[in-house]
């Protein structure tokens, strides 16, 4: 078998509403693992702020990052939790160059 490397990876902050990180991470985390072309998806509590999140992403392409967007569970999960998004922070796209040990 192939050993697919990414070649695109995401970080973003999202602030949930006061109160809702808890609610906000699980609708985020609903349906992940069927994501064709996602090779990670971590999402993680932001330890200064209550109510933010880290969201790290790791696609084999930007092209399957996009496509993953149109799913019926990406867009049930947007639209589910969009009332409890009260904003976003920092975001950046980048390139994977190593994989981290076993």
């Amino acid at each position: 078998m192939e050993e697919v490397i990414p070649e695109y990876g995401l970080i973003g902050q999202m602030m949930a509403q006061p109160g809702q990180r808890a609610a906000l991470i699980a609708i985020l985390s609903d349906g992940t693992d069927a994501m064709p072309g996602n090779m990670g998806y971590l999402i993680g509590e932001d330890s200064a702020k209550p109510d933010a999140i880290w969201i790290v992403e790791i696609w084999a392409t930007k092209d399957a990052h996009t496509a993953s967007l149109q799913l019926p569970a990406v867009q049930a999960a947007i639209r589910k939790g969009r009332p409890l998004i009260a904003g976003f922070g920092t975001r950046a796209e980048f390139v994977p160059v190593a994989k981290a040990p076993a």
